[in-house]
């Protein structure tokens, strides 16, 4: 190699090198587009309604987006809040009740295998009861720990401060974008060669269009998702059902991993009552998340763009693995542009050419 190529691949590694150091801003920063996607396509609905001006529907989106925080705000919130504290204190207790129904399990299948309630399967059984002893422990201590983490405060706070910057941050940075996404769009397509730009250009905007189309399934998902499980924890008897129904709602945007960790609060909460209900809680999820899975995500996005399961669940995998929590909640819009990418400037401009240059005569 000549120096110049060494020169261009020293440039290349230590633009990767940078690339991976600043990997927590650009998740940042891509999820202030993703927020100003979701206000253009607001705006862009208020536009075709309404028929006003750009201006005009910006301000009127502002305005109905802060209605509607406002409105969470006084009137879900607290009462969440509230509902989410007997529900994380009433977890121990449905802790016990479990391993209760584990050991008396247990105790039946040794009377039926040996006998006696007391056979072969009395150490899995002591198990369950050092367990439970260790957890009625843990809960008696609970007083202790809290006292003692009172003095890690200072540092909680400094932590909430950083995450508090960093959201207002994606906020403005939306804000701004939102403001004039075209100019914006402009900027990234200056970043590559002059004989590409046209194509770069359509590939943003259907990168553009694909997250909108993502947004507004999802949205209109999730709110079947916690009206479903609302009604269904209502006609269980279930309590704190606007929490359940809430975070079904919002856990439902994380696919594979949502649903499973809105099930277990519920049932966590059923349990309390009776076996029974925490079973029905299970087949209620079951069935409403199927439910979603095949008939009401599939009627929203049926001329939208699909992500198969597999591909998902590989997504939020690596992306968690690369860039923490922050990865994971945005796997799939991430993987929705990588997607059009993938299909708009590998297969198509690199592949497909190819396929066909190689098989010409």
């Amino acid at each position: 190699m000549k120096f110049g190529q060494w020169l261009g691949l020293l440039a290349l590694v230590a633009a990767l090198v940078l690339l991976w150091n600043l990997r927590q801003s650009l998740m940042h920063l891509f999820a202030a587009v993703v927020l100003a996607m979701a206000l253009c396509t607001l705006v862009g609905a208020i536009q075709t309604r309404l028929r006003c001006s750009r201006p005009v529907a910006l301000l009127l989106s502002l305005g109905t987006a802060t209605l509607l925080l406002a409105v969470v705000a006084t009137a879900v919130i607290p009462p969440f809040v509230d509902q989410f504290s007997q529900l994380l204190s009433k977890l121990p207790a449905a802790a016990e009740t479990l391993l209760e129904l584990l050991r008396d399990g247990l105790a039946r299948v040794s009377q039926m295998l040996y006998g006696t309630r007391e056979g072969g399967l009395s150490w899995l059984r002591n198990g369950l009861i050092g367990g439970a002893d260790a957890s009625s422990g843990l809960s008696s201590g609970l007083g202790g720990s809290l006292g003692s983490g009172a003095l890690r405060l200072v540092g909680l706070a400094g932590g909430l401060g950083t995450g508090l910057l960093q959201t207002l941050f994606v906020f403005a940075v939306a804000l701004m974008v939102a403001v004039q996404p075209v100019a914006y769009r402009e900027v990234a397509v200056l970043l590559v060669p002059s004989f590409y730009r046209r194509r770069f250009r359509q590939v943003l905007v259907q990168c553009g269009e694909a997250l909108s189309a993502w947004m507004v399934g999802v949205l209109i998902s999730s709110l079947c998702v916690g009206t479903l499980a609302a009604i269904g924890l209502s006609l269980l008897g279930v309590k704190l059902v606007a929490a359940n129904a809430l975070l079904a709602g919002l856990l439902n945007i994380i696919p594979n991993v949502g649903p499973t960790l809105s099930t277990l609060f519920p049932m966590s909460v059923a349990l309390l009552d009776a076996p029974w209900k925490a079973a029905a809680v299970l087949v209620l999820y079951v069935a409403v998340q199927n439910l979603e899975s095949y008939l009401i995500t599939p009627s929203v996005m049926h001329h939208q763009l699909r992500l198969l399961p597999g591909l998902t669940l590989t997504a939020q995998l690596l992306f968690t693995v690369v860039f923490g929590p922050l990865g994971l909640l945005l796997a799939l819009p991430l993987a929705v542009c990588l997607q059009v990418i993938v299909r708009a400037l590998l297969i198509h401009d690199i592949l497909d050419p190819w396929k066909r240059h190689r098989l010409a005569p």
